[in-house]
């Protein structure tokens, strides 16, 4: 089964920005070693939240916002494909993300397809 894995800040930034630089250095490797973990199809990282651009259409008319769509204390910094056999293997890898371990979190939705 796919999963769609989205890591939320939170916190993480500032406690990851207070960590020495072999301790940071090792959040960078973390976050390779899930890249590399079999099954996992990384995205390219996203920009800051406060960077995005909001579209919505009503009536007919296209509104553009500046920011994020909901303002939001954990705004989504990453997202990666997981194939895992179930929800378990998919939790043990969204485990090692050291967003979730530096208060952060990390959301498994299976994939769906529609058409």
């Amino acid at each position: 089964m796919k999963y769609i894995m989205l890591i939320y800040q939170g916190a993480a930034l500032e406690r990851q920005a207070a960590l020495t630089e072999d301790e940071q250095k090792q959040v960078y490797a973390d976050y390779q070693g899930i890249n590399e973990t079999p099954g996992v199809t990384p995205m390219p990282p996203l920009g800051l939240a406060e960077t995005a651009t909001t579209v919505r259409v009503e009536g007919g008319r296209t509104l553009t916002t500046d920011g994020p769509f909901a303002g939001m204390k954990e705004a989504v910094g990453g997202v990666f494909i997981l194939e895992a056999d179930d929800l378990d293997a998919a939790i043990e890898v969204a485990a090692r993300v050291p967003a979730a371990r530096y208060g952060g979190a990390v959301e498994i939705r299976p994939s769906q397809v529609y058409w």
